[in-house]
């Protein structure tokens, strides 16, 4: 990994530089918080040490070599995390070498180094794997910026590697992630009444995870090696949450043709998560009840009563408070249910926790026979800008979409579902809202041109459409803009 490949070999101050007479290694220290090692490889000495000097203002280090078998041979013994080469490059060719960097660091970002009139060959290097490339003679603050963006690209794969780490290796429970104060408070109480028996009362919105604080508590506890057993109130019909909960004996209602035990006794030492417990009807609320003082039921159809043992836990999004006012919760349940109350905070009061959230889904969710997905910096932001009334749940299904529909390791904006490709100015119109092609392409190509950071190649690329159009489009806007001035 990039904290590996770029861990000096000494410390080096902050202003100290060290040129090696040979012109292999150069260290230049900076403020960065990582030091990437950079590889040129031209034959031109020139172009070489003008590389090199642009390599070294940037605060990395770099390793020279004029053909590509010295390159090689660099690759071999140490750690290397860009390249920059000439495509015209003796002795197997500029192309040749990306392709078998590619097949032994397939991970190394390249620029490749083109002249006027070769542009087919930086293509077809594109093609094969490389980042970008710059023709010659290049514009100093042209490479710089390129190298810029591709040494941001690392570092925030490294940001991504220690959040996965975090995730292995951070306080909680089952799947629940996040490292936000609401959820360490969380975390505690998960901890303290996973050693108890006594009733617990879950409260969140929809896909805050009620169920996983819910499994948290029973695995945590003396109970983890019974059976939890999950039961979704809104799903059924009164007389099937009935018999669910309580079971029911052989001839107790048409298709009853034998005997079966119900949640409550089956799950015996075990947990009962009663979720969406404010939809349960009135009538089996006083059932409800009545179980969990007496610990016995009494199945539909019979005349016996049954001992539990078994360990109730509910979780609702609605205000119970407010059900029990209308009359629509009985208000001795609540009370009965409340022993213990865990209020989950939705996802837009700890949007701290968004990034360890969406690494793990992208570790989650990518080919287990490839790199874990990354995300890029503008399609983070406009995660961290989301209010998510989905709570988890939405985030966890954005990210699903975007690694089934994303073409490559790294996740764009482009690849995020329609609400989430615009930012708060930038609104797709409403469906009945109708605007010309021309209007809908001029603002594809002005976001392009944004999420790619003002470079007209990516945006092409975005785009799908060829540079010279990109080209002529703008020139196309400028002119308008102008008359209208």
């Amino acid at each position: 990994m990039l904290a590996v490949l770029l861990n000096p070999e000494r410390e080096i101050g902050e202003k100290e530089v060290t040129l090696m007479a040979s012109g292999i290694e150069t260290v230049f220290a900076t403020e960065r918080a990582t030091i990437a090692t950079v590889l040129i490889v031209d034959d031109e000495n020139a172009t070489r040490d003008l590389c090199r000097d642009i390599v070294v203002e940037s605060g990395l280090r770099t390793r020279t070599a004029s053909t590509t078998e010295q390159a090689l041979e660099i690759l071999e013994q140490y750690p290397v995390d860009i390249i920059i080469t000439d495509l015209r490059v003796p002795e197997i060719g500029g192309l040749e070498l990306l392709k078998r960097v590619k097949q032994s660091h397939p991970r190394v970002p390249i620029i490749v180094l083109t002249q006027y009139g070769t542009i087919e060959s930086a293509v077809e290097a594109t093609r094969i794997g490389a980042t970008d490339y710059v023709t010659k003679p290049f514009h100093i603050p042209e490479l710089r910026t390129k190298l810029d963006r591709v040494v941001h690209s690392l570092e925030l794969d490294e940001e991504n590697r220690v959040l996965r780490e975090q995730l292995r290796t951070r306080p909680g429970f089952a799947g629940l992630i996040g490292l936000s104060p609401k959820m360490q408070r969380v975390y505690k109480l998960i901890e303290k009444v996973s050693q108890h028996n006594y009733p617990v009362l879950i409260l969140g919105e929809s896909g805050t995870g009620k169920e996983l604080v819910a499994r948290s508590i029973h695995f945590s506890g003396t109970r983890s090696s019974r059976p939890f057993a999950p039961v979704d109130c809104s799903s059924f019909v009164p007389t099937l949450i009935e018999s669910e909960l309580f079971g029911y004996v052989k001839g107790a209602f048409t298709g009853a043709n034998q005997t079966k035990r119900g949640l409550m006794e089956a799950a015996g030492n075990g947990t009962l998560f009663l979720d969406e417990i404010g939809d349960l009807p009135i009538d089996l609320q006083a059932k409800l009840l009545r179980a969990l003082q007496e610990k016995e039921i009494r199945p539909v159809g019979s005349t016996d009563r049954i001992s539990i043992s078994v360990r109730v836990i509910a979780a609702t999004n609605r205000d119970l408070e407010e059900a029990v006012r209308q009359g629509k919760f009985r208000q001795d349940l609540f009370f009965r249910l409340n022993v213990v109350q865990i209020k989950l905070p939705p996802l837009r009061e700890r949007k701290g926790d968004i990034p360890l959230l969406v690494n793990s889904f992208l570790e989650k969710f990518s080919d287990t026979a490839a790199p874990v997905r990354t995300i890029s910096e503008d399609a983070m932001t406009r995660l961290m800008a989301y209010d998510w009334p989905g709570n988890v749940r939405e985030l966890e299904n954005a990210i699903e979409r975007a690694v089934a529909l994303g073409t490559s390791s790294l996740l764009h904006v482009g690849d995020l579902p329609s609400n989430l490709q615009y930012g708060a100015s930038e609104k797709l119109p409403q469906n009945d809202v109708l605007l010309p092609l021309d209007e809908l392409e001029r603002r594809a190509i002005m976001r392009a041109l944004r999420e790619s950071g003002g470079d007209k190649l990516a945006a092409a690329r975005l785009l799908g459409i060829g540079k010279t159009t990109l080209y002529r489009k703008l020139k196309q806007y400028d002119a308008q803009a102008h008359l209208r001035n």
